[in-house]
């Protein structure tokens, strides 16, 4: 557990509230997500972190004007803190890019959340009503073939290209993880058929 100097007053930040890969120095100035405010033994105590999805949310809608006007909306978060978030977003407004509003020019806007966030790699992905193009986008950057749905058991099997295997699944499954975290459906990946049969019929 950390304790965290907040000016007035003292507030802590629980161990599984921490980036795991983060290292923490004394005296370092950071910013905190403010989670809960709980009865502690002789006083309330004020709960931080800096691991919870919501705090990547807060840290956009700092950075991007677009976000805390409410023209532009997160709609779905997926994080492993310390390694990789994925988000979807979508526009209220005509004209307006939600992506490219993230992004900002040169990358500057999304580039300062990363680096609040120690490094920790943020994809930003457009939001659709389209289940297969939302499943797709989650899974970028890995090609994908095609999708089967089975809608009772909210089951996706995912078909890519071989070369693309290895990305869609990522590293011990990262990528295919948070797709379905992003999502809420549970997603399978597998090589394409079209590509099975014709290695098959060699």
């Amino acid at each position: 557990d950390v304790k965290v100097d907040i000016g007035r007053t003292e507030a802590m930040m629980p161990a599984e509230e921490r980036i795991p890969s983060e290292r923490l120095s004394l005296n370092q100035r950071l910013t905190f997500l403010l989670k809960d405010i709980r009865e502690g033994i002789r006083d309330k105590e004020i709960i931080l972190s800096r691991a919870d999805p919501e705090f990547v949310k807060k840290l956009f809608a700092r950075e991007v004007p677009e976000i805390s006007s409410g023209s532009v909306e997160i709609k779905t978060i997926a994080r492993e803190s310390g390694i990789r978030t994925k988000i979807t977003v979508a526009s209220s407004q005509p004209g307006v890019d939600p992506v490219g509003s993230c992004v900002g020019q040169k990358g500057v806007r999304v580039q300062a959340v990363t680096n609040e966030l120690d490094g920790e790699r943020i994809d930003i992905i457009p939001w659709s009503e389209d289940l297969q193009e939302l499943i797709k986008s989650a899974l970028s950057p890995a090609e994908v073939s095609s999708i089967k749905l089975d809608e009772k058991k909210m089951q996706a099997m995912v078909f890519v290209p071989s070369d693309s295997l290895s990305l869609a699944i990522g590293k011990e499954g990262q990528n295919a993880r948070l797709a379905a975290k992003l999502t809420g459906w549970k997603i399978e990946v597998a090589e394409d058929e079209a590509k099975v049969v014709k290695t098959k019929s060699k």
